[in-house]
């Protein structure tokens, strides 16, 4: 098992890994659309904070040698039901069509820093 940190989230000290490697499995914790680097929210409303949200997922993917084509599971949070097609607009566009991870989605209310939505993911790492 390993835990995974960049320097940044090391620098943050919040409470968890940002993500954890347990065999050929990342495990990502979830991610909010904050501005790297900051406890605030990116500006312009559900669809800009889903896409910051994907970003910062793409980040993490990256520094672990990854891309969205290895993901293989999502779990959603929203916290506005009525919402979920904004969201879909952008969650969809960082996947290849006929490729999208299993995914589950629900909604909650009193996300961290007030978000809109939360995703946590899972990907597959292999023999990377």
């Amino acid at each position: 098992m390993q835990f995974i940190n960049s320097p940044a989230a090391k620098a943050a000290n919040l409470p968890f890994s940002q993500a954890v490697r347990v065999g050929d499995v990342l495990y990502l914790s979830g991610c909010l659309g904050n501005v790297p680097g900051k406890l605030e929210l990116a500006p312009g409303g559900m669809e800009a904070e889903a896409r910051q949200t994907m970003e910062n997922i793409g980040a993490i993917l990256k520094e672990n040698g990854l891309t969205f084509d290895d993901i293989i599971k999502c779990t959603v949070m929203l916290a506005d039901m009525k919402k979920w097609g904004d969201f879909n607009k952008v969650y969809i566009t960082y996947f290849k069509p006929g490729s999208l991870p299993a995914r589950s989605a629900f909604g909650t209310n009193g996300l961290a820093l007030g978000a809109q939505v939360e995703v946590e993911c899972m990907a597959y790492v292999g023999k990377k």
